[in-house]
């Protein structure tokens, strides 16, 4: 039996399709809205290509309040929204800040308008880490007080919140998971699907990129921060468990099991891992070398970051089953699996 219809904005993108996996996976029904500007068809065709059936996919700007609502018109059924779509730079976020505030807080706004409208439920938003900014205490737990956002994206996000929150109080009948995740990377097992960007700025690509020659060399921003290697540290996690654990939130939320009308959950692994620490992972399972160089740090990096996930394993039974070195391997085996349909094209 299926649990109910499921909307997964942002479904064409890295962590919305490893999610329709896992949610199909899991039972439920899913239809996709991703506007297709981040996101990619070729992201669907590999969900499609896994799940061995098709999911439909809305062409919409959410910031388009007439085109959202009609989608709920259409799917009248919808019992929940994974709101992934919003765009996530930091680096371009800092250079083009209008356009990461009226994306991202638009897009939110017009979604839980949509779910008063047509008694959606149950809504989980897609939160970061970079919402504890540079944190005095470390690891980080759901309670951790907010710094200073780092980058107009992180400061979205943390607004994003504070909306969730201000409409739960108006609109008791929804619930809604805020989920903090960390550094998601790694692909599908299969290596059907995974991270796809022609110039990523998330690291795990850049690496992946670097040691299979795309790109000449790749910079580490930043040596000489009061870290044990001098390098940022940041919490990786494996894409398909960031992807469980908005199944398992859902799942929490349609089952009442929920605390509060709003709750938080970090999801990361729980270890600080070093940009160089994740070099040497990388090198370690790959045999090769990596030709990077050191250079200055970059605008809207927070120095460290790392979870506390205790909540999210107690009250979602929710648990990592990929560790860093799985994290690598699947990444590099996706890396390889474009270099081989490259090939193949050009044959």
């Amino acid at each position: 039996m299926i649990p109910g219809k499921i909307l997964v904005t942002g479904g064409c993108g890295y962590i919305g399709g490893h999610t329709i996996v896992d949610l199909v996976n899991n039972g439920f029904e899913v239809i996709s809205v991703d506007d297709l500007s981040n996101g990619s068809l070729k992201m669907l065709e590999g969900v499609e290509r896994i799940l061995g059936q098709s999911i439909k996919n809305y062409k919409v700007d959410l910031t388009n309040l007439d085109d959202t609502q009609a989608i709920f018109i259409e799917n009248p059924d919808i019992i929940g929204v994974i709101h992934f779509a919003a765009f996530k730079s930091v680096n371009e976020s800092v250079q083009l800040p209008l356009k990461y505030y009226r994306n991202n807080l638009n897009s939110l706004i017009n979604i839980l308008q949509c779910a008063k409208d047509y008694q959606v439920a149950n809504v989980v938003f897609s939160s970061s880490c970079s919402v504890y900014g540079n944190a005095q205490k470390l690891p980080v737990d759901e309670l951790t007080p907010l710094a200073v956002a780092e980058s107009p994206y992180a400061f979205t996000k943390q607004i994003g919140e504070v909306i969730c929150n201000d409409f739960v109080k108006q609109n008791p009948s929804i619930s809604i998971s805020l989920l903090r995740y960390f550094n998601p990377v790694g692909a599908h097992p299969t290596s059907i699907i995974g991270e796809l960007q022609d110039k990523p700025e998330n690291l795990v690509p850049v690496i992946t990129q670097t040691a299979i020659g795309k790109r000449p060399e790749m910079t580490v921003f930043g040596a000489d921060y009061d870290t044990r290697d001098g390098s940022c540290v940041r919490d990786y996690i494996h894409v398909m468990d960031i992807a469980n654990a908005h199944t398992k939130s859902l799942q929490y939320l349609i089952g009442d099991h929920n605390k509060e009308a709003c709750e938080v959950f970090n999801l990361g692994s729980g270890n600080g891992v070093t940009v160089l620490e994740l070099i040497a992972a990388f090198e370690s399972i790959s045999g090769r070398k990596l030709n990077y160089k050191i250079g200055p740090r970059r605008d809207g990096d927070v120095i460290a970051v790392y979870a506390d996930n205790r909540k999210a394993q107690k009250h979602l039974a929710w648990q990592t089953k990929y560790d860093l070195i799985a994290m690598m391997e699947t990444a590099w085996n996706w890396e390889l699996k474009l270099q081989n349909d490259t090939q193949k094209e050009l044959n």
